[in-house]
């Protein structure tokens, strides 16, 4: 059994959900801008880019990395109402 992890915003997640809500929140062109990736440039697809990401750590760590960035930003917004100066 896991331990309930509280301070992880990853847990639970799994990364086809991540991978989707990327996609519809970014789009398939600006995550492959963020990370250069051929599953994002080329025909891409969540089932090819999650085949690739599950056996590939170093890009799987970017995109969680946009996820948890994307994630900050809809906390800050929420309680600002308004976007993160960049």
């Amino acid at each position: 059994m896991e331990p309930h992890q509280p301070n992880n915003p990853l847990h639970g997640v799994t990364l086809k959900a991540l991978l989707t809500e990327l996609v519809e929140q970014f789009g398939w062109e600006t995550l492959a801008a963020r990370v250069r990736i051929r599953c994002f440039t080329h025909e891409p697809t969540i089932g090819s880019s999650l085949a690739f990401l599950r056996r590939t750590p170093w890009a799987r760590a970017k995109v969680e990395r946009i996820y948890l960035e994307m994630l900050a930003e809809r906390a800050f917004k929420k309680m600002t109402g308004k976007p993160k100066a960049k």
